[in-house]
């Protein structure tokens, strides 16, 4: 079966708002299909933020705000609708707490809920068909091999033979870089043949075009010309398809005599295990592997080609463990250094600095230097944002992490870490922490009296700072300026053969390390001031609101993320960031009752600090409870789950019963039947919202509105239904694994098209080198105890994400298909007309 058409979204019809039907007509089982369980767990939290504060805006605003207006406090001006205006004596804080307290034990259900639900999908993903059948899903990477092992393919094999279903290969990785150096040197005779052809080819269809039209007979134009020497005007001129051709022949013969003799390249200390079933991977991954210190302690599953970091796979594990070291000291001393850096160039090009320049001291009443330290800030601000992600990135690559995936996983933390100081506590809530530490130090005694009044105050930057991300936020998601300019401007510029310009058009990929903490920072702001400021969380409900919108379109239109592959393994590191909002609303409503005390002591008071403290020790005991009862199953695909599945197969490709309690079950995704359709309607709602309501209110709702039962509420065009002409051939390759045809246009005259430098690469000397053309050669020989003949590798333009081979005949994690090598050929040599109309 093509895979192809399961992740091609149906066409949106004409209507300003017709991608809003399109996007909400696709069911959460389709999402993963399409997208993949990362992408449904990240638009499922944007759901679940955007209903939780939705809620809370409307309740909040009908109970806590109407307290705080009528408080009888002194407070003035935006204050008079935050928790300040209501004094120590008053019995309206009641309503803060009580309201507090449920909320705090609605979300942590609503987190248990989710825990759950995910956990379900993941083992349902790690068994579906679309996943297990990839040689990725049983293939795990072992770095650090002791040299005993590494230089010895019997004890290797030995070793894990002793895992459930044996080994299927193993491929100790090499050092190559000398034949990487010579596949370089081809390729960029490649991309200069290209070249050569695609001008060549333009000229052709001018001079050809030009002479119909004059009615004379067709003169080929005189081939291109080229030196030998890199130094220009020097060495003699050389017909340049004849020598490009003439050297890529020769470097391919040299690649595949270099190739030949996998013995001249030294191994490295890491390798590729490729089990026979799926569970003894996972079985690999968990076991202490070896019995020396540091030996064998880094695996890794899921294996992505394109996702592994080839230079980090041969380093010393004390050499990793040393530079894991520095570069977390290096984040904290960053974090640092960005905070000083950022409030002294903002200070430096404010205006009351500005005027203390002599020179600038007659210009600083200007129109403009208003206009100036508006926008000026925010930039300066925008432009340190932007650079500290590529750095704190640099720096967990250089800590010897295996996997992009991981350096991003990793890169969650740090940078969530660095916004909620930076952003947070220094930029917006520095203002309320200053001026109390000022008055402290004057009057320690007066420190809670101080923040009851100017806690509540630093609101309103946080208000602000929200509304300016929820509208110009969501409106630069979906309108990607910037790339849709370089999408444009680069091809125009920069791009000149075919293979360029796929690769200058490819789509864009989405942000994972950056994007996620800036969405639960928000959720830590408006959950943080929830209680105190309630009007923050009307700004915080439209800005998840738009969010998840704009993030359901652009995954489902817009992104490609096939080499972000890790079955939702950022959904967890999210939850452990909401946690944290929850905890600092919970210390915050713990300082703001202690210091009501301050104010006025009374036996109200002291058990308003009892109920939050005790609501703040429940919530450290569900946290512990989560760390130990969820994270262990998340990980990993549990024993029982795979038992299941080898049991009764058809479970793996059901989707499941996501809030049962039961073993794993699922309904059948396709079927004609109007009461099963009914009944899978109604598990979807059960799965959309069980983590936030009881399925009681969930069956009330549905037995009010059978409506939204409806089966056809959710029929749109199948992708296959929308097929273009590439899809067609795709499928039709699938099913009959005949080469495709060689297309010969030749008009009447005699003009024949010229060919791209696609039809000058050589499969069979390519050979396994040009796989890591682009990425390294560190992988490019196999060692195999259990194979006695060298498996060669697809050349590097063939591959596409996702391509994988099925069964035991598949002895390489990498393989293709006839459909990869027709898609690549449709992209990558589009006909001479259209490059010259191009030109």
């Amino acid at each position: 079966m093509c895979h192809t058409s399961l992740k091609r979204s149906s066409a949106v019809s004409n209507g300003p708002l017709a991608w809003l039907s399109a996007i909400f007509r696709v069911r959460d089982e389709e999402i993963i299909a399409r997208v993949g369980l990362d992408t449904y767990m990240f638009l499922r939290l944007m759901r679940t933020m955007f209903i939780i504060f939705f809620v809370l805006s409307v309740l909040s605003v009908i109970t806590i705000l109407p307290a705080n207006i009528t408080g009888g406090g002194t407070a003035t001006g935006m204050d008079r609708l935050t928790m300040a205006n209501v004094p120590a004596e008053s019995g309206k804080l009641w309503v803060h707490i009580v309201f507090f307290m449920i909320f705090v034990i609605w979300v942590m259900r609503t987190i248990f809920g989710e825990l759950k639900v995910y956990t379900r999908l993941r083992i349902w993903w790690l068994t579906n068909p679309r996943h297990s059948s990839k040689v990725g899903a049983s293939t795990v990477l072992v770095s650090t091999l002791p040299s005993a092992l590494m230089d010895s393919d019997t004890k290797l094999s030995a070793m894990f033979n002793m895992f459930p279903g044996g080994v299927r290969q193993i491929i100790v990785n090499r050092n190559c870089s000398k034949l990487e150096k010579v596949v370089e040197d081809r390729n960029a005779f490649v991309g200069s043949l290209e070249k050569a052809l695609t001008t060549y080819a333009v000229k052709c269809e001018k001079a050809h075009a030009k002479s119909v039209k004059k009615g004379v007979a067709y003169v080929a134009p005189k081939h291109p010309m080229t030196r030998t020497s890199k130094i220009p005007f020097k060495g003699p001129k050389l017909d340049a398809f004849e020598y490009y051709s003439t050297q890529i022949a020769s470097l391919n013969q040299k690649i595949c005599e270099m190739s030949g003799d996998k013995e001249q390249f030294k191994r490295q200390s890491s390798a590729f295990v490729l089990f026979r079933k799926q569970m003894a991977a996972h079985m690999a991954a968990q076991t202490v592997l070896d019995y020396k210190p540091f030996s064998m302690n880094s695996v890794s599953l899921d294996i992505n080609p394109e996702d592994i970091i080839w230079s980090n796979l041969n380093m010393n594990p004390y050499d990793r463990r040393i530079r894991g070291y520095l570069s977390f000291a290096a984040t904290i001393g960053l974090v640092i250094v960005w905070t000083i850096l950022t409030t002294a160039l903002v200070s430096l090009i404010s205006i009351d600095n500005l005027k203390k320049i002599p020179a600038l001291s007659g210009m600083v009443d200007s129109k403009w230097f208003g206009l100036f330290s508006g926008i000026v800030p925010a930039v300066v601000l925008a432009v340190l944002m932007a650079v500290l992600p590529m750095i704190l990135r640099l720096l967990l690559r250089l800590e010897g992490i295996p996997r992009v995936s991981e350096v991003n996983l990793r890169l969650l933390h740090r940078f969530f870490f660095f916004q909620v100081w930076n952003v947070y506590l220094v930029m917006i809530f520095s203002t309320a922490i200053l001026t109390v530490a000022t008055e402290t130090a004057k009057n320690p005694a007066s420190i809670l009296k101080l923040i009851p009044v100017n806690v509540p105050k630093s609101a309103t930057p946080v208000l602000v700072y929200v509304l300016l991300l929820a509208f110009t936020g969501a409106a630069k998601e979906i309108l990607q300026i910037a790339r849709l300019v370089l999408r444009y401007v680069l091809p125009l510029l920069f791009a000149k053969t075919p293979r360029a310009i796929s690769n200058a058009e490819k789509p864009a990929e989405f942000d994972w390390g950056t994007s996620i903490p800036v969405h639960s920072l928000i959720f830590l702001m408006g959950f943080s001031y929830s209680f105190i400021s309630p009007l923050v969380n009307c700004f915080v409900a439209a800005y998840f609101g738009l969010f998840y919108l704009v993030y359901r379109y652009q995954f489902l239109y817009v992104y490609n993320d096939a080499n972000w592959v890790t079955g939702g393994l950022s959904f967890p590191k999210a939850i452990q960031q909401i946690m944290v909002g929850v905890y600092i609303s919970e210390v915050y409503m713990l300082l703001m009752m202690v210091a009501k005390i301050a104010e006025k002591v009374n036996a109200n008071g002291i058990v308003r600090v009892v109920f939050t403290g005790l609501t703040l020790l429940l919530t450290v005991a569900a946290h512990l409870y989560i760390n130990d009862a969820y994270l262990p199953i998340i990980n990993y695909m549990p024993v029982r789950g795979a038992a299941d599945i080898e049991a009764n197969p058809k479970i793996a490709t059901m989707f499941p019963d996501v809030m049962g309690d039961g073993d794993l079950s699922g309904d059948s995704l396709e079927t004609a039947s109007a009461l099963t359709a009914e009944h899978k309607a109604r598990l979807g709602f059960y799965a959309a919202y069980g983590s936030l309501v009881p399925k009681k209110l969930i069956d009330y709702v549905l037995h009010k509105v059978p409506s939204l039962l409806d089966p056809r509420r959710f029929i749109s065009p199948k992708p296959g239904q929308e097929k273009t002409d590439i899809a067609d051939e795709e499928e039709a390759i699938m099913s009959d694994e005949s080469p495709p045809p060689v297309l010969n246009v030749q008009t009447t005259d005699g003009f024949l098209p010229m060919p791209t430098a696609h039809h000058y690469n050589d499969d069979n000397a390519l050979g396994i080198s040009a796989r890591r053309s682009s990425q390294n050669t560190n992988v490019l020989s196999i060692d195999s105890a259990n194979a006695t003949q060298q498996m060669p590798m697809p050349p590097a333009n063939l591959l596409a994400p996702g391509d994988h081979a099925a069964g035991d005949n598949s002895l390489s994690i990498h393989s293709y298909t006839s459909a990869t090598e027709l898609r690549q050929r449709r992209s990558m040599a589009p006909s001479a007309s259209s490059m010259a109309k191009r030109r």
